[in-house]
């Protein structure tokens, strides 16, 4: 009868010691399992009877000319012979699962950073590594990363989740901004309190306006009537950049724009709340390469562009 008792927590065989009674085995003794192992042929007989001590039970019958499997060892064979073939295909599985660069690749980010400043990396992502298959779920809402079976997140804004393991890769700012037609028609703030007599185009990401200086000074939140109110933010930039009214607005949504001019950075010596940005995966959890790689490649993108580092873009003339 095995022993199968004797494989508990408090005895427990190691897969690798099971794995020399295997190869010794399927050699046909300790010096075929010795090549096969790469081992001496002492440290072989060592191991041997250090399992047959734990396992109470002799697996070979050996002497100097005869090799042969006891009725234990048989069915000790018989039953683990299987199973560890079996933990072996799926260890080299998962092996090739994490340093391969092929294969299934589940992605969370924010929709409007991703729709904006951001669909180049992606599409570069892409063209660069085309055996990825890049599942990208996008959404503005902050979803659970582990129900949702995502690999990584990319993630804008504080991350209270004591689960999750981030870096660090950018920088949100927001700054007033609003078309030069709007301008033109209604003239330009030149200080925050100046705001209180202009349409405001409102988002939900950012109810309250608290303006800060960029020298370090006092803080500024203008009490404002908004006269629009919108929970997208590509919206409230389109709005802003028809004419009508004043918004808020990520710099990275709106970086093109203020660059070409359709928009106009409205009191430039002032910012709005800054959001860090970060990639997000759950602790202890190892990152497969192409996740891995895919952190790596958010990171070089963020990193060179302006307007996610808490830069302004340098304006441009109007079109």
């Amino acid at each position: 009868m095995l022993k199968i008792a004797q494989l508990n927590s408090g005895n427990a065989i190691m897969l690798d010691d099971i794995a020399l009674f295997i190869a010794i085995a399927e050699t046909g003794g300790l010096a075929g399992a010795a090549r096969r192992l790469r081992i001496p042929p002492a440290t072989v007989t060592r191991r041997l009877q250090k399992l047959e001590d734990r396992l109470g039970c002799r697996l070979l019958h050996r002497s100097a000319r005869r090799f042969s499997l006891t009725g234990e060892g048989e069915a000790y064979l018989r039953r683990l012979g299987p199973l560890m073939a079996q933990v072996d295909h799926e260890l080299r599985e998962l092996s090739a699962d994490l340093t391969q660069m092929r294969g299934p690749l589940r992605v969370m980010a924010p929709t409007n950073l991703s729709l904006h400043v951001l669909r180049p990396m992606w599409s570069a992502f892409v063209t660069d590594y085309p055996e990825v298959e890049l599942e990208l779920r996008l959404s503005n809402r902050l979803e659970n990363l582990q129900e949702s079976g995502a690999d990584i997140a990319l993630r804008v804004g504080p991350q209270p989740d004591s689960g999750m393991t981030r870096k660090r890769l950018g920088l949100a700012c927001t700054i007033v901004t609003g078309a030069p037609s709007y301008l033109e028609r209604c003239g330009t703030p030149r200080v925050p309190a100046d705001l209180e007599g202009h349409r405001i185009i409102a988002t939900a990401s950012v109810p309250r306006w608290l303006l800060r200086p960029v020298d370090g000074g006092r803080e500024a939140a203008p009490a404002l009537q908004a006269a629009t109110v919108l929970d997208d933010i590509g919206l409230g930039a389109h709005m802003a950049q028809a004419g009508l009214g004043l918004a808020l607005l990520p710099v990275g949504q709106i970086a093109d724009e203020i660059r070409s001019g359709a928009l106009v950075h409205v009191l430039p010596d002032w910012r709005g709340p800054e959001r860090e940005i970060f990639a997000v995966w759950p602790s202890g959890r190892l990152l497969s390469e192409r996740a891995r790689v895919l952190r790596d490649y958010m990171e070089a993108h963020i990193r060179a562009e302006p307007a996610l580092q808490g830069m302004v873009p340098e304006a441009g003339p109007a079109s």
